[in-house]
């Protein structure tokens, strides 16, 4: 069986090193960072996830997801909260048992690792970071403590996050490689609500919280120890951004004036505000995800989306069992199987990226109207008189496997129609009504 080498053991590395020692292949996985489960995480950068159906269905096919879901908490709907304090609450989905489930990135990151070591034709190598990949003899060269080396195999496979080293080398080494990165003005900075002093959640545990403020928003996510991570999303520039908060007095106004409910619930605001990285939320695009039978993008190395929908980590997860599909499938000719794997996600990606940009609209700017809540009361009133035939697009993106592509073109139809149909009711009601005066 042929020799894999793999670049990057986060979630979606350590889930396809599992599903390729399965099957067969010799697995060895890089990582440039230390071990997870030594307890090297970086403050400040994406502690918890959202995991749903897609994420869910691809660990259910190595056999992980009860285990990965034993300290996970689903979250039934969205909490708003007005600048005011008042909590409006809004369902996922018209089933109370449809839940998105807060995970914890490390912990979920060391289940697939361990899962993937649980194959003796896998090996996993931390600090090791990648310099450079060669298409044409699959090797790949890295930087490690005790000096330079390079890893051979018959295939490399970059699972290297968005700032992949191996798509660099292909952007290097393929010519026409299309490649288009864009970030959004805002940035992002996560902050920290501790639990209560038994270690309760200190607001509703079931819930994904959202402060929507039109063109910032902030939105917290609970852990299993009782505290929450609260993300700050604000733009970089402008009169009020990021860059205006100079002092400690400038944040604590800020503060105090948009999120009120919340300050009493973060005593270590300011401390966070000024140690913690403010991020960056780039979409990356790149066409092809593959060199001939040589290399290969999975993930967030191929498709990088900005995360308000949730769906990042899914997708690479949706990466993996699509990757190991297409392997069954063309079992003898490697590019084959990486060239269907490309046909059936590139289209799916790019449709993500442009749902996840429409959501962080929707979440920020949307989600406290009086109108926006009507229309999803609507959506659920007809997801339950028409099961089955009418569907939600959250609910197609969350709750089922429909693809990117497909679940888009099928809200827009049932939308057109919806609103058809009210322009008719109201069409009638109004000739009703001058029927009634004129007579």
């Amino acid at each position: 069986m042929a020799k894999l080498v793999l670049i990057g053991s986060g979630l979606a590395g350590g889930l396809l090193a599992a599903y390729l020692g399965r099957r067969g292949y010799d697995v060895d996985l890089y990582e440039r960072r230390a071990d997870p489960r030594e307890g090297n995480i970086v403050g400040g950068r994406s502690i918890n996830l959202a995991i749903s159906t897609r994420g869910i269905h691809a660990l259910e096919q190595i056999g992980i997801a009860e285990e990965a879901l034993q300290h996970a908490i689903p979250m039934r709907g969205r909490m708003i909260h007005d600048r005011s304090g008042e909590l409006h609450f809004s369902p996922y989905d018209v089933d109370p048992k449809k839940c998105i489930n807060s995970i914890g990135r490390a912990a979920l990151n060391t289940t697939v690792i361990e899962a993937a070591q649980r194959y003796p034709n896998v090996r996993v190598h931390f600090n090791h970071k990648c310099t450079e990949v060669y298409l044409e003899s699959a090797s790949a060269r890295f930087e490690t403590a005790e000096g330079a080396v390079t890893a051979r195999g018959d295939a490399v496979i970059g699972v290297d996050g968005a700032f992949s080293a191996v798509r660099k080398s292909m952007q290097s080494q393929i010519a026409n490689f299309q490649y288009d990165e864009s970030y959004l003005a805002h940035g992002y900075k996560e902050l920290t609500t501790p639990p209560g002093l038994d270690g309760s959640w200190r607001m509703e545990k079931n819930a994904l919280h959202i402060w929507p403020r039109k063109s910032f928003m902030m939105i917290a996510l609970p852990n299993p120890d009782g505290s929450f991570t609260c993300t700050l999303f604000w733009e970089f520039e402008g009169p009020r951004s990021f860059a205006t908060m100079k002092t400690d007095d400038d944040v604590r106004s800020f503060f105090d004036e948009e999120f009120p409910d919340a300050v009493p619930l973060m005593p270590t605001l300011l401390e966070d505000f000024q140690n913690n990285p403010t991020g960056s939320l780039v979409t990356i695009r790149c066409a092809p995800w593959f060199y001939r039978d040589k290399v290969c993008l999975v993930g967030d190395a191929a498709h990088a989306v900005v995360p308000f929908y949730g769906q990042g980590m899914n997708a690479a997860f949706e990466d993996c069992v699509v990757l190991d599909e297409c392997l069954e499938l063309f079992p003898e000719s490697r590019e084959r199987a990486f060239t269907e794997y490309f046909r059936r996600r590139k289209q799916n990606a790019d449709a993500l990226a442009e749902l996840a940009i429409a959501n962080f609209i929707e979440m920020r700017d949307k989600t406290a109207s009086k109108t926006f809540r009507a229309k999803k009361k609507l959506d659920h009133a007809l997801e339950a008189a028409l099961p089955g035939i009418y569907l939600p697009l959250y609910t197609m993106v969350t709750f089922t496997r429909t693809p990117y592509t497909k679940a888009a073109k099928r809200a827009q139809i049932q939308d057109a129609l919806v609103y058809a149909c009210l322009l008719i009711i109201a069409a009638i009601l109004v000739a009703a009504l001058l029927w009634l005066v004129a007579t």
